[in-house]
């Protein structure tokens, strides 16, 4: 009955702290990327090294915009970039001033550092925007923290953190501003209008159903997250994210049921699924309306009167010929496809702002609704502070590492040792792997750079204007080139432009790019290091594992589930191990899918892809037992007949038992043949358990096709059932 749901993949995993590597075709985006970052940096840095000789404003006024505008992957257009960067000073002002008076001591920096890394990190799961900021952030601190001990320094800092975050607010703003990309918004309301005509075609007849199928299938493809850009992407901690995630899942839900039913409604439908179908086309037409902001967002109500007028109508009518199961599953997929419906608008009523219970829905849905923004971003961090959630694990690898550059900087009085953390923050991976390659690179990119600038120093000597007439040329190249070439052409690249900015803030031999490379090659071995200690696998083990506890703790919902069906009531106890099991199970999805998020932007294991589990049929089967578990209708002190409730525990057992050997993720799968149900039963039980009956076995399947799937190379055979 409950179709695949394929889960989202998180706003950013901490693969890396720096953006994502365009690729080529990207080229336009990262040369205006360029542009805007040198601009705003050297329009502070030319007036306060050139004009008033402040070395250290000059210095901050050129690194903010880098920190924000190329070292930070700010989600979003031009006002959105713009309006992160705003609401990130504050914090990057009270960082820069921490920083400057634990520069005291190299222990006390170092302390520092491991806190403000692990802290920031985690943090960063609660959305987009606070993930975007964080390179810069700690960035911040970094710079401030090293030697020399200076605080009557920090007015011209904290001066060259306002010039520089102005001018890169303004380039964000006025310059080249990246184009506004459709938002999730409106890919969730061009799937509803997709599903309204669809539905009213198929009703008069005027659309062939295989078509519209897969048209609807696309549709729903769309609205995944991984196809969304990171800056659009509904991931934040806060109830309206949450909710317009939760319309995005259940319409990419509704949008498979139908595709499901596109073949198989053809005139004339039965009178109680026609009558539901024009209803559901109707309410996705006007919440598609009120997500483009034509109007007020409807209720969930009017979809719930409808469902439940629909199950009490539907049933097989007295003059059908022939075997009635087709008619029993194509409702019960219908059922489906109104309750996925009653999710979406519940859902969008939410992102309007509407904060009271959803009465009538089940608590575990939506039990954000009545939350307090703080209490949200507390559940968000509180998720993730066990060993076993990737952005623990990213958080103390991030931090230690971080904290153990510093150390070695100052205790070895290393020239440049900013280099150091810079170079570990951004070759730092979350496998031992990908970093390993990422620093041969880099290493590479860094040698080369180094001696170019060697070169260059020793030429140009204390020559200052030939420093100030080469370091915008140098800027836009590096900044343009970098981040589409990888690491060893932005390493080379960075070398170059350091070398060009320091030659004018202070007098400089061609030792400094000697330095650079020490620095470099410093930071590299601790990230190495970190990554070969700390959980060098990166999200592989993790997925495992949490796959593995995602099945085991969905094995007893599904036997409570169908026992409470079968017999009609659910008995205290049963209600309360349903509660626990379901809020373990809960836990176990979100610490899964950010398992899986960041394992999607991990390199690929050396084994063939098809080896291996499917963890998305994993995460899907999960989903489809706790979507089962709210909405799986039952009447209540209607129990089944014995010979109906014995095959559904049997058929049970049989789901149950193949769940749990599936958590062990045998080499060659798992086989589930839950038994075929009597045709006999279906004529002799009333209409509503009939129908009842009909949806557990329609649920049964479709999750044994789960399990079927998560097996090496599995597939889904079979649609629904």
């Amino acid at each position: 009955m409950w179709h695949r749901e394929r889960p989202a993949g998180h706003a950013r995993s901490w693969r890396t702290l720096l953006p994502e590597q365009p690729s080529r075709a990207d080229s336009a985006p990262a040369v205006r990327g360029a542009v805007r970052v040198t601009v705003a940096a050297v329009a502070g840095f030319y007036p306060a090294i050139h004009l008033l000789d402040r070395p250290v404003l000059a210095l901050y006024t050129l690194f903010v915009p880098v920190a924000f505008g190329l070292l930070s992957p700010l989600p979003g257009a031009g006002r959105r970039r713009a309006g992160t960067v705003l609401r990130a000073v504050p914090a990057a002002a009270a960082l820069i001033t921490l920083g400057t008076y634990l520069a005291a001591a190299t222990w006390s920096a170092a302390l520092g550092m491991l806190l403000v890394g692990f802290v920031l990190v985690v943090g960063a799961s609660l959305g987009p925007r606070a993930a975007g900021v964080v390179p810069a952030l700690q960035l911040c601190y970094i710079l401030a923290c090293f030697p020399p001990y200076a605080p009557g320094t920090l007015s011209d800092r904290l001066a060259g953190l306002a010039v520089g975050a102005t001018a890169t607010v303004l380039c964000e703003r006025l310059l080249l501003p990246e184009p506004e990309r459709p938002s999730y918004r409106s890919r969730v309301a061009d799937g509803l209008e997709l599903a309204a005509r669809a539905v009213r075609e198929l009703l008069r007849g005027g659309a062939d159903g295989r078509e519209t199928a897969e048209r609807l299938r696309a549709a729903g493809r769309e609205l995944r997250l991984s196809r969304t850009a990171p800056g659009t992407r509904p991931t934040g901690a806060g109830a309206r994210d949450r909710a317009l995630a939760q319309a995005g899942y259940a319409t990419r839900r509704f949008l498979d049921l139908l595709a499901v039913l596109a073949p198989q409604l053809r005139p004339p439908v039965d009178l109680p699924s026609a009558v539901l179908l024009r209803g559901l086309a109707a309410a996705c037409a006007d919440e598609a309306a009120a997500l483009r902001g034509s109007r007020p967002a409807p209720g969930f109500e009017r979809i719930e009167e409808m469902i439940e007028r629909y199950a009490a109508a539907r049933g097989v009518p007295p003059d059908l010929r022939g075997d009635p199961h087709p008619l029993l599953r194509r409702q019960s997929t219908l059922l489906a496809a109104a309750v996925s419906a009653v999710t979406v608008s519940a859902a969008l009523a939410l992102t309007a702002g509407r904060r009271r219970p959803t009465t009538g829905l089940p608590v575990e849905e939506f039990w954000y609704a009545g939350a307090s923004t703080p209490r949200l971003w507390w559940v968000r961090i509180a998720d993730h502070l066990t060993p076993r959630s990737v952005v623990f694990q990213n958080a103390v690898r991030t931090a230690s590492g971080l904290a153990l550059a510093r150390l070695v900087a100052g205790s070895l009085d290393l020239s440049h040792g900013f280099w150091v953390l810079l170079g570990m923050l951004t070759l730092g991976r979350t496998t031992a792997g990908a970093t390993w390659s990422a620093v041969r690179s880099a290493t590479a990119g860094t040698l080369v750079g180094s001696l170019a600038a060697g070169v260059l120093l020793v030429s140009a000597g204390d020559a200052t204007e030939v420093y100030a007439a080469l370091l915008v040329p140098m800027m836009l190249v590096a900044f343009s080139a970098g981040p589409v070439g990888g690491p060893a052409w932005g390493q080379g690249l960075f070398t170059l432009v350091v070398s060009t900015a320091f030659a004018q803030i202070a007098p400089v031999t061609w030792q400094l790019a000697e330095a650079r490379i020490v620095d470099v090659l410093t930071g590299s071995v601790i990230g190495l290091v970190c990554g070969v200690l700390a959980w060098p696998a990166g999200a592989r083990g993790e997925m495992r594992r949490g796959a593995a506890a995602l099945l085991r703790g969905a094995a007893p919902l599904i036997r409570i589930t169908v026992e409470r069906a079968a017999t009609g009531r659910s008995a205290p106890t049963a209600r309360a191990d349903a509660a626990a099991a379901l809020r373990r199970a809960l836990l176990d999805r979100r610490i899964a899918h950010a398992a899986y998020a960041q394992l999607r932007t991990e390199p690929p294991s050396r084994r063939p892809v098809d080896t291996g589990p499917d963890w998305l049929a994993a995460l899907n089967f999960g989903s489809r037992v706790l979507t089962g578990t709210s909405w799986l209708p039952w009447s209540e002190g209607s129990a089944w007949p014995p010979d109906a409730a014995t095959w559904a525990r049997e058929a049970t057992e049989e789901v149950v038992s193949a769940t749990l050997r599936a958590a062990a993720f045998p080499a060659d799968g798992v086989t589930v043949r839950p038994p075929p149900l009597p045709p006999d039963i279906l004529t002799r039980l009333p209409a509503p358990s009939v129908s009842h009956l009909v949806d557990v076995e329609v649920w049964l399947h479709a999750l044994a096709s789960d399990l079927a799937a998560v097996g090496p190379g599995g597939t889904v055979k079979g649609g629904l059932w």
